[in-house]
C-alpha cells in the first residue's frame, strides 16, 4: 500500500541546484578554516624561529596567504566556480606526499613534530573531499 498522497510535494528533498550550492558553501567555509589554521601555523612557526629567512619576512607570507584564502572563499561562496574548486583540489593533491612524509617518515632535526603533519594531512584530506563534492557534484 502506497502511503503517499497523489500530488503531494516532498519538502525533504532539496532541488539539485540548492544541494550543489550547499556543497560550495560547505567547501568555502572549510577552506576558510583551513586558511585560518595555516595562518596560525605560520605565525607560531615564526615565533619559534622555525621559518628561515629565504622566503622573506613571515608578514609577507601571512598577507599573501590571507589574500589567497579570501579569493578562494569568494570564488567558492559567491561565484561557485567549478574550476576554482577543481584547481584548488588538484593543488591540494600535490601537498599530500610532503604531509605523508612528515607524518610517517620525519627527518632528523626538522624541528616540526610528526603530529603536526598528521593533523595537517587529516585536515587537507577533509578539504579535498569537500572540494571534490562541490567541483564534481558528488
Amino acid at each position: 500500500m502506497d502511503a503517499t498522497v497523489e500530488g503531494a510535494v516532498d519538502r525533504t528533498a532539496a532541488p539539485a541546484g540548492e544541494a550543489r550550492s550547499r556543497k560550495f558553501r560547505q567547501a568555502a567555509f572549510f577552506y576558510l578554516h583551513l586558511g585560518v589554521l595555516y595562518e596560525a601555523a605560520v605565525f607560531a612557526m615564526a615565533r619559534h624561529g622555525i621559518l628561515d629567512a629565504r622566503g622573506g619576512t613571515p608578514w609577507v607570507w601571512l598577507f599573501t596567504g590571507a589574500a589567497i584564502v579570501a579569493f578562494v572563499f569568494w570564488a567558492l561562496w559567491s561565484r561557485q566556480s567549478v574550476w576554482v574548486a577543481r584547481i584548488i583540489w588538484g593543488l591540494g593533491l600535490l601537498r599530500l606526499p610532503a604531509l605523508i612524509e612528515g607524518a610517517f617518515f620525519p627527518s632528523e632535526g626538522s624541528g616540526i613534530p610528526g603530529s603536526f603533519f598528521l593533523v595537517a594531512l587529516i585536515v587537507v584530506l577533509i578539504n579535498l573531499w569537500l572540494l571534490a563534492r562541490a567541483a564534481w557534484d558528488l
